[in-house]
């Protein structure tokens, strides 16, 4: 964070409204930034210039002091604008994040261990065995990719979670990832369909199906995935991009289940 932000806070009052190149500077934050959070509906001033100009005033400033401290804390902007629209309790936000936090700790330790690891190894004289860094890189990537999940599950649910893993071969969730490609394939195929037809129930028993071979019918578990299903829009890059369901298929799965109660 930068430290130029908190010592000009106190000349925020010293004039009553600032344009943006001057808001900018007195903030520290670029006006690329500003324009950027003004899009996003996360600052937006309420006055303009007879010329149609931002005009920022005090009451801005305390508001993008809050953007800049939730930001350094990792927090994403949509998350970020839901929070200080009063959508989310600041206390239930501060504890989830400070979960991922300490699990990139976690992923740090990780990394910096198994770099220890692979340093002592490598002997001076000895052969470098530059296989084994490659298998270190491999794993921590793959706990990268799967721990970014975790804030969404309780404690006791995380436990679960990790038990079931040890059931999964490589073999096994290749075959889980390709049903499930192919079944949202064919749900997007029959959008058009009655939720409570035929088709439709049998395809939401195929869902059900799948979702039960990953929460073995445990009720934590399945709240945790209910909420990092309706949170894709802050999933990382790679997982949005692979493993993403459209909200046309979302819905229609969503009134198919329902329909067969």
């Amino acid at each position: 964070m930068d430290a130029h932000f908190w010592r000009q806070a106190v000349k925020v009052n010293t004039k009553e409204l600032y344009h943006t190149q001057e808001f900018a500077k007195l903030s520290g934050v670029t006006v690329r930034a500003l324009h950027h959070y003004d899009r996003l509906g996360l600052l937006r001033p309420k006055q303009r210039s007879q010329a149609g100009y931002r005009l920022y005033s005090e009451s801005d400033y305390v508001r993008l002091e809050q953007i800049v401290v939730l930001k350094f804390l990792g927090m994403p902007l949509k998350q970020i604008k839901s929070l200080l629209a009063a959508e989310t309790r600041l206390s239930e936000a501060l504890l989830r994040q400070k979960l991922v936090l300490a699990e990139k700790r976690r992923q740090i330790d990780k990394a910096i261990l198994a770099i220890s690891n692979a340093e002592s190894s490598f002997q001076p004289k000895g052969k470098q065995d530059w296989r084994l860094l490659q298998i270190i890189i491999q794993e921590i990537e793959m706990q990268n990719s799967t721990d970014w999940t975790k804030k969404y599950y309780s404690h006791e649910a995380q436990e679960k979670v990790e038990e079931r893993k040890k059931l999964w071969s490589p073999e096994l969730q290749e075959r889980v990832s390709r049903e499930w490609t192919e079944l949202i394939a064919e749900v997007e195929g029959a959008l058009g369909e009655d939720p409570a037809g035929p088709k439709a129930q049998a395809l939401a028993a195929r869902w059900r199906k799948l979702l039960e071979g990953f929460t073995g019918g445990d009720p934590e578990i399945q709240k945790g995935l209910n909420k990092m299903w309706s949170d894709q829009a802050n999933w990382p890059e790679q997982p949005r991009q692979s493993y993403g369901i459209s909200q046309p298929v979302q819905d229609f799965i969503v009134k198919a289940m329902q329909a067969g109660k």
